[in-house]
This record gives C-alpha cells, sequence and structure tokens, in this order.
C-alpha cells in the first residue's frame, strides 16, 4: 500500500507531492427526478437520491465519473427515486427529498446535508473537495460530541474519535492491524457513509473530519438514520449477513492431517481419532477442517466425512490455490471452507469474488448452506464469509485487544468476526481457557492446530480442549457445553442479523448510545452477546476483576444471582479462573436447549428451556426463530417463530408462551418447556391453563417427574416443567407469589 496523506497530498516513500487542486466556485447545476449534475470548472459531480433519507454523491476533477467497482461490491445499483425538488437559498441551491435536503453552495462548490427543515446538519463540509496525485478527500465538520465507527474489522477499537483509521487491504494481525477493514463509517451524527471502492483509504475522525482514498475521484453512498438503522442501510447495499448452518455456531477444529511433520506420518481419516475425543470429553463439535492448503492435501475424502458425520460435525477444507476440485469435493461431503492468504491475501475484489465463489459452490453442489472463513476481505464480505483475524501469538495482551475488534466490527455490519481460541503459534492452560470462556460468546469460534508451541517455543502442543488435564478440561467443558445450550439464543440472532444487519456482539454504545459510559475505558474491554448478555472477559493473570461497566437497568450475576443496578461499576469482582463476569439484563428471555446437549442434530428435541430474567414490575417480550438449521428451505419461508411474554406484577409473575407460528422440515409436533425464574419471590401456586402443577420437594424430584415446580430458596430461583404442548398451540402460566 502507498499510504495517502489525507492532508491533502501523497506519499511515496519519504518523498512528499504536494500538488493539490481544490473545488472552485459552481459553474453548473441541473438535474430533475432525483438525478442532479454539478460541475466547478473541470470537476463533475452527480447526486442520486435513491431514497428519501439515501444518496450516491460522485465527483471526479476529469470530469469523468467511472464506476471501477461495478456490480462486485454493490450487486444491484438502486435506482434514482423520482419524489425531489430543487430550491435556490442565494449562498447554495438545495436538493429536497421528503427527508433530507443536500445544499449545494456555490463559493466555492461544497455540500452539506442536513434533515428535512434545512436547518439541522448531518454533515457539513468544511471545505471544499481536495484532489492530488495520490488521491481525493473530503473535509467535514465535526460536532462537539460526534463519534465514530466501522471501518470493518479495526484491532483493538470500536471506537474512532480522534484516531485514524487505514482501511487497506493488509495481513498485520495484531493489534492496530486492518486486515478486514471496510470502507465505511457511521457516526452519531445520523449519518453514515460508504466508498464505493477498492482503493486503500485514511480516516482521520479529528477536526474536521477527512476521510480519502487513493484514487481521483469521489464515490460515497450517505444513509441517514441512528446507528442501527445506517448498517441496515449499508448491508441492504453491500449484502446482509449470511445465515449460517447451525453446526457453523458450534466449534470448529483445524489440524493438516496427511504427511504431517510434527506429528510423523499420518493420513486424513485420522482427523476421526480427535473428533471421537470431543465426544469422549463431551464437548460439543460442529465441523473440522481436515488439510491446511500448504502442501498437506487430503486422501480418503468420502470416507472421512462420513466418519465425522458420525461425530456431528461436518467435514470442512481450507485451500491457498483456488477451488478447481470444488464440485467433486462437496459431493464427497464438503459443507466447509476456509480461504487462506496465500490465495485471497491480495484482497479487495479478488477476496470478495473468491468468498461468493466459496459459498456459492457449496449451494451449487448440495442443499447446505455455504459456510466459508477468509483472513483479508472487504466491503460486502459478510454476504458470505465469517472473517478471521488471522495468525496471532497467544498473551494477556492478544486476550485484551480482541474485545473491542470483534464487538467494532458488528458496527460495519459484520456479524461473525473472530479469532482462534488460544491463538495459532502459542499454548498455555490458564490463558487457553481464559480465552475459550468469552469466545464462547462470539457466534463462531475455532481451535487452530497444528503450528502451537509452549510459552518457550520449544515444545510442540495442539490445541484441543482437553488437553490440559484438570482443572482446564472441565472448565473448558462448562464453557463450550453453555455454547451449545444456548444456541437457540445465537440462532435467533443470526436470523436477526440476516434480516437488520447488525451481529450479536455489540459495543455497549450500540445498544445505549446516550451513555458517555458506553464509550469510556472500562466498556471497551467487555461488549453484548445480543441485548441482553454482558460479557466482561478477564484478560490479565488474575483472579479479580475490576472496572466492569454495568449501563442502566437491572443486572444479574449469571453465576451467583445477585442483582446490581446500574449504571453503576463494580469492582473487585471474583473471577477465578472456572469464573466469566457475565451479567444477564433484566427483563432477558433465554431459549436454551436441554442440559446435556452436546450436537444440535441429537439433541432432545422433545423440550426446550427458558431461562428468565422478569423485571421488578412490567412487560418482557421475546421471539424464538427456528427452521431445520442446514438446509436453505428457510429462504422459502420454511421457519417458525414462537413469542413469549412476561408480566410483571406485585403479587403475580404470568408468563405467556406463544404458538409457534410456522413449519419446517423436522419441527415437533409437541414439546414440554422448563422455565427457569430468576429474582421472584417464591411461589405459593404455579398454575396453567390446565390447572396448578404438582411442587415437588427438590431439583433431583423435578427432574424425575414429567412435571411440576420446585423453588431453590438458597438460589431465589423458581424452575417449572410442563407437561408436553403442541407446539401449536398457546399457553399461560401463572406464578402466584404471597397470600394463603
Amino acid at each position: 500500500m502507498v499510504p495517502y496523506d489525507v492532508h491533502g497530498g501523497s506519499y511515496t516513500g519519504t518523498a512528499y507531492l504536494p500538488q493539490t487542486s481544490d473545488a472552485g466556485d459552481l459553474t453548473g447545476f441541473g438535474g430533475s427526478q432525483g438525478s442532479y449534475d454539478i460541475s466547478a470548472g473541470t470537476l463533475k459531480a452527480r447526486v442520486d437520491f435513491l431514497a428519501d433519507d439515501q444518496l450516491r454523491l460522485r465527483a471526479a476533477p476529469d470530469g469523468v465519473l467511472t464506476d471501477p467497482a461495478g456490480s462486485t461490491i454493490v450487486r444491484k445499483q438502486p435506482e434514482p427515486q423520482r419524489d425531489t425538488s430543487t430550491f435556490d437559498a442565494g449562498a447554495y441551491y438545495g436538493i429536497r427529498s421528503k427527508g433530507l435536503v443536500l445544499r449545494v453552495y456555490k463559493h466555492p462548490l461544497r455540500f452539506g446535508l442536513y434533515k428535512a427543515d434545512d436547518r439541522t446538519a448531518l454533515w457539513q463540509e468544511s471545505a471544499p473537495l481536495r484532489w492530488s496525485t495520490g488521491g481525493l478527500r473530503q473535509s467535514l465538520e465535526r460536532g462537539a460530541d460526534e463519534q465514530f465507527f466501522g471501518g470493518g474489522e479495526q484491532n483493538g477499537s470500536f471506537s474512532h474519535r480522534d484516531r485514524t483509521v487505514h482501511v487497506a487491504n493488509g495481513t498485520d494481525w495484531n493489534e492496530g492491524g486492518w486486515n478486514n477493514s471496510q470502507p465505511f463509517y457511521v457516526s452519531t451524527a445520523g449519518y453514515g457513509v460508504f466508498r464505493n471502492t477498492f482503493t486503500p483509504g485514511i480516516y482521520d475522525f479529528g477536526s474536521p473530519v477527512r476521510t480519502g482514498q487513493q484514487e481521483r475521484r469521489l464515490d460515497a453512498y450517505y444513509f441517514t438514520g441512528d446507528v442501527k438503522a445506517v448498517i441496515g442501510r449499508y448491508t441492504d447495499l453491500v449484502g446482509k449477513p449470511f445465515m449460517p448452518p447451525v453446526y457453523g455456531l458450534e466449534p470448529g477444529d483445524a489440524d493438516c492431517y496427511l504427511h504431517n511433520a510434527n506429528r510423523g506420518e499420518r493420513h486424513t481419516p485420522d482427523a476421526l481419532k480427535v473428533a471421537d475425543g470431543y465426544v469422549d470429553h463431551q464437548m460439543p463439535l460442529g465441523w473440522m477442517l481436515v488439510n491446511d492448503g500448504y502442501g498437506c492435501g487430503y486422501e480418503n475424502l468420502a470416507q472421512t466425512g462420513t466418519g465425522l458425520r458420525r461425530d456431528h460435525a461436518q467435514l470442512g477444507l481450507w485451500t491457498q490455490n483456488g477451488l478447481p476440485d470444488q464440485a467433486e469435493e462437496v459431493k464427497a461431503g464438503v459443507r466447509v471452507r476456509k480461504l487462506d492468504v496465500a490465495w485471497v491475501g491480495n484482497g479487495y475484489d479478488f477476496a470478495l469474488n473468491a468468498c461468493d465463489q466459496a459459498k456459492a459452490g457449496i449451494e451449487d453442489g448440495s442443499d447446505a448452506r455455504g459456510f466459508v472463513w477468509l483472513p483479508v476481505s472487504w466491503a460486502g464480505a459478510q454476504r458470505c464469509g465469517v472473517l478471521w483475524s488471522g495468525d496471532q501469538s497467544l498473551s494477556w495482551d492478544y486476550i485484551r485487544w480482541q474485545i473491542p475488534t470483534y464487538a467494532g466490527a458488528t458496527m460495519s455490519g459484520i456479524a461473525y468476526n473472530t479469532g482462534d481460541v488460544g491463538s495459532i503459534y502459542r499454548r498455555d492452560p490458564a490463558m487457553y481457557t481464559r480465552d475459550l470462556q468469552w469466545k464462547a460468546f462470539l457466534p463462531a469460534i475455532m481451535t487452530m492446530d497444528g503450528w502451537a508451541r509452549d510459552m518457550t517455543g520449544t515444545q510442540q502442543r495442539d490445541q484441543q480442549p482437553w488437553l490440559d488435564g484438570e482443572p482446564y478440561t472441565s472448565i473448558n467443558r462448562k464453557y463450550l457445553q453453555l455454547k451449545e445450550r444456548l444456541l437457540p439464543y445465537m440462532y435467533t440472532l443470526s436470523a436477526e442479523a440476516a434480516r437488520t444487519g447488525v451481529g450479536a456482539v455489540r459495543p455497549l454504545a450500540l445498544e445505549y448510545p446516550h451513555d458517555p459510559n458506553a464509550l469510556g475505558p472500562n466498556a471497551t474491554y467487555e461488549f453484548l452477546a445480543g441485548p441482553d448478555f454482558l460479557v466482561a472477559p478477564v484478560y490479565s493473570d488474575t483472579a479479580v476483576r475490576d472496572g466492569i461497566y454495568l449501563p442502566e437497568g437491572t443486572w444479574t450475576d449469571y453465576w451467583t444471582g445477585r442483582t446490581y443496578q446500574g449504571p453503576t461499576t463494580v469492582n473487585g469482582y471474583s473471577a477465578p479462573l472456572d469464573t466469566l463476569p457475565l451479567f444477564v439484563r433484566g427483563g432477558a428471555i433465554v431459549p436454551m436447549w436441554p442440559k446435556g446437549t452436546l450436537s444440535w442434530e441429537n439433541r432432545d428435541r422433545s423440550e426446550l428451556d427458558y431461562d428468565l430474567y422478569p423485571k421488578a414490575s412490567g412487560d418482557s417480550s421475546y421471539t424464538l426463530y427456528e427452521d431445520d438449521g442446514v438446509t436453505r428451505q428457510y429462504t422459502a419461508g420454511s421457519s417458525a417463530t414462537q413469542q413469549v411474554d412476561v408480566h410483571t406484577g406485585r403479587a403475580v409473575t404470568n408468563i405467556r408462551i406463544g404458538a409457534s407460528d410456522g413449519d419446517y422440515a423436522a419441527k415437533p409436533a409437541e414439546r414440554s418447556y422448563r422455565l427457569t425464574v430468576h429474582g421472584r419471590p417464591a411461589p405459593r401456586l404455579v398454575a396453567t391453563d390446565a390447572g396448578p402443577l404438582p411442587r415437588r420437594d427438590s431439583a433431583a424430584a423435578l427432574d424425575a417427574a414429567g412435571s411440576g415446580w420446585y423453588h431453590d430458596a438458597a438460589t431465589g430461583v423458581t424452575t417449572v416443567r410442563t407437561p408436553s404442548v403442541p407446539t401449536g398451540d398457546g399457553f399461560s402460566l401463572n406464578l402466584v407469589h404471597g397470600g394463603n
């Protein structure tokens, strides 16, 4: 990459080329029906209003409005809308839609985007467009409290005010790197912008804000609304996050099994011994990559795939040199792809095309959903792949900076961004376990085997989660099994991401935009998994976690049941090795698979659990999404939703389990429900529409019974098991507290 100076010139090595020019006075303005042509000397610009709240601005100093990105990023260009008008305000022309006014200033030519009142600025150029031999930049006034997010994956940060962000191809896997960056950002002033380009750029979020790409043209789409709305409109344009297969949300494993010099002679079917190890240690495994592409091919592929499926895992391959045999590999059972940097390392359109190609290849040859990982990408990659942050070495600092990295990627519509559990190059039992704990709350995770050594760098170490013995094995099992039980919650968030563009892993600032502490140093190293779980990873060698910021509302410690009233900061939190600081939002309704679930495929479909954290008073609601988990039939409507409503009164907790609305293959005709109710007084009566349920004397008695309820006085938790109910029927459940 040749660095570009956003202050006006370009650099080549140490030589500065200050040959800059600015747009002069307006010399031409005209157009209608949503499309307008503007000129200032040789600079030509075009504005297309694509919706009441969205527009595209293009400009070129040579007067030629080209489109080098073509249809690779934006698959189908929106047509200009016709419902616009213009007016002359003296100092500027105004182009008005129902929601916006774009000001076109005359002396010199500058642009400003305002709300429909033509008084409230969303953004305002502080200077004319400027270009040099190295590129073109735009300068915007910065609001007093304006914040900026986006830029794709920016290693180590999620908020960019007063920071300079690189948007370019790169393979710096460490803090400060940007290998999965995107030419997009969103502002709390109420707008976002996508630069439709395959060239590098630098975005300086100082005052003024200066953004530029290494090309003498501007092609920018502006979206307006709050941050979530902008992410939605951006992903409408470049592609919504793909809907993964449910096994893609289970842990993955990767290694070279053919002629591996690190382990002596091995063969591809030896992968089955490792898959068996997950089963033997009662740890979920959703998929496995059985080669590494770097001279490690495969043999007996179909046999290996059959063996993996017996362990409820899917077969995957990675590649460094394209997909010449993809059709036959898919026929042999390949359902997962990893694209290596040796192939997609050139980034930009090359990586995006490869990602689209790999996903389509799986789907063209099967009824499965393509599941693709890649380490270098560009805008639009969310529609086809899991973005992986690259080859990294283990340290406490590595754990720290990955936390804001993945939360921040969500602000660019990236729903699946992750790193290797325990890194790729080093193995330390405590650090591995700490890393696995919090990554269990990322949608996609993988252990990368075959390259790691101990922290001295001398002893070869494998990376499976049981290899360090106790207490590490039991702790790792605890979190992997919890991840498996929470798959209905995470899968519903995946459906939400595919619909809205907003992924599961969120910085606090996304859900609490008016809380300044959500941008503070404490909130930087924690995140939300959906709206309901607040995760504060331990990223140092300690058993105490300080500086846990809890925003407004009631938060319940997942492990102890202790409640906190936010906003507050928790210091001195006891976090021994087996404890991830984890809090649940008051009002949360969390769907879970039954205890003991180790695979989506052989789970007990006759029971569904809901973990409930009622508000002190009032209502809360949740809608579960379900489909068959693996095919693409959901795109034709084969899916179901179930709404759960909780009303908390002084003496009664009312729970309404709605009918499961819709159908899909293998949908259970009926199921029972286990409801775990936190934070409410002991009930004297629990009843469904059919009448009271029997009270049981212990948790064991409740487990042994077909239905009933039990209140644990020590924890304050009431657990209810209902009889089996047709999924097409809804019902109510009342917990009556107090009285006679």
